[in-house]
């Protein structure tokens, strides 16, 4: 496993290209699965997950290319005993590895088609790994009637039960049984429209239901839906495939479906969090950082936190721009919850309580999302944070420094928390099993070097 190697204490300064979002990216590649034509996805992030889920769609049968530096199309999946396969050297170049290692910013741009279903067996191997695997249960009903999906997996940071997801399918009309860690789905008369009401708003489910309801016979309506911009990006590119979809950035959803549908070519939205995470990084530092590519509108409340707490932001819609600035002054606390879309985002808080650890007093985290997300709180204690747990609160005790020594990364966003508080450590922060940042950070020791970080990598 490798590692990565930090000693703090520069300012950032500079300018930090925003990658396209891999909680759009991925949703977006599984709708290729709903139909027969080609589906052109630009702006993809060269991240882990992207190749693992290449690799899940490539054995479902969705043949993958890769538009290359020439501008020709390459051919990254290959058919071996009459399935598709992605060998580990294309897994490895979709996932920011290899010979073209190095970050260029734009993403890559994929053609998905699924001229064929080959397989609606989603393996446990590879649906372990990635949670939003399992949003390919909705497609492979929609199309083929029948479904049978691993449990799913991902970082340990909550039960985060798929209950919802389930439900959503049954109300449209489908069977659903568990047999030994997999979900047996199957709708032998089609999928019907239906009104699907969850609970509590679920980003997965609201993207699985969605993406089987374009293809129901009828209408759906989807109440207490998310509202995340990766679900727009999601309905924007099935509207643009010839679904009907209603209701876009509202709680509710109306899917009138359709017959097919047709391939399109979308781009893969901005990545608010990697874009909250190095605003938040350039706070703790300390200097002058423009993020490019980035649209504000989409992560307001944590922007409105850093400004809080004394963070200089300045927003330029014209140029899809963001300086974050602080020379000198102290950080102020700033207490936060998270809470679903549009308040402030559970993916960023373990990002903001690493720069809480250097406030100037105390302020404290809430947790509403998920029910274990502080394990990054003993990593951060290592490098000499003051933090206390009570149940879903997080009290931190601001210190006037931090200092570097070994830490461990245990989920993708804590793993980036660490990073960002050895930026402004004393000394030298090893961080280990940094296998989590590469599922979801593009190159990110490329773009903190370029901006006057000393980091590196330690291949394993």
């Amino acid at each position: 496993m490798d590692r990565i190697r930090l000693t703090g204490g520069n300012p950032l300064n500079g300018e930090i290209p925003i990658s396209g979002a891999k909680n759009a990216a991925l949703p977006l590649m599984i709708a290729s699965l709903l139909t027969d034509e080609p589906l052109v996805l630009t702006n993809v992030p060269r991240l882990t997950d992207i190749a693992t889920l290449a690799r899940l769609l490539a054995e479902l049968g969705v043949e993958i290319e890769v538009l290359n530096s020439s501008g020709a199309w390459e051919t990254l999946t290959t058919p071996i005993e009459g399935r598709l396969t992605l060998a580990n050297e294309q897994a490895r170049r979709l996932a920011g590895f290899g010979p073209d290692a190095t970050y260029k910013p734009g993403g890559r741009t994929l053609r998905l088609t699924a001229r064929t279903i080959a397989s609606t067996h989603a393996d446990y191997d590879l649906v372990s790994k990635m949670r939003a695997s399992f949003w390919v249960l909705g497609p492979l009903l929609a199309r083929c009637g029948h479904a049978d999906v691993s449990l799913p997996g991902g970082c340990a940071i909550g039960t985060r039960p798929v209950d919802l997801h389930l439900q959503g399918m049954e109300k449209l009309g489908a069977t659903i049984e568990l047999d030994k860690g997999y979900v047996i789905a199957a709708a032998k008369d089609g999928l019907k429209g239906a009104e699907v009401r969850f609970s509590m708003p679920s980003v997965g489910a609201t993207h699985n239901v969605l993406m089987a309801a374009v293809l129901a016979d009828g209408v759906t309506r989807i109440e207490n839906a998310a509202r995340e911009p990766e679900i727009n990006n999601l309905a924007d590119c099935l509207n643009a495939m010839g679904a009907k979809i209603e209701g876009l950035g509202t709680s509710t959803l109306t899917v009138t479906g359709v017959e097919r549908l047709h391939g399109a070519e979308v781009a893969v939205v901005c990545d608010r969090i990697e874009a909250g995470t190095y605003a938040m990084a350039a706070a703790m530092t300390g200097g002058d950082v423009t993020l490019s590519g980035v649209d504000a509108s989409l992560f307001e409340a944590a922007l409105q936190a850093l400004t809080a707490a004394g963070v200089d932001v300045d927003v330029t819609p014209a140029d899809n721009t963001i300086r974050i600035r602080r020379n000198g002054t102290a950080l102020s606390p700033v207490d936060i919850v998270t809470q679903p879309y549009p308040a402030f985002p559970t993916d960023l808080q373990a990002q903001f309580m690493a720069l809480m650890t250097m406030a100037d007093g105390n302020a404290q985290m809430t947790e509403t999302i998920f029910e274990n997300r502080f394990m990054h709180v003993q990593e951060l204690a290592r490098l000499g944070a003051l933090i206390s747990l009570h149940g879903d609160r997080a009290i931190v005790s601001g210190v006037k420094s931090l200092r570097g020594a070994p830490v461990m990364a245990t989920d993708l966003r804590a793993s980036v928390s660490l990073v960002i508080a050895g930026l402004a450590a004393e000394g030298e922060t090893v961080i280990s099993r940094v296998y989590h940042l590469d599922r979801g950070f593009e190159r990110l020791e490329d773009k903190l070097s370029a901006c006057g970080a000393d980091i590196s990598r330690l291949p394993g």
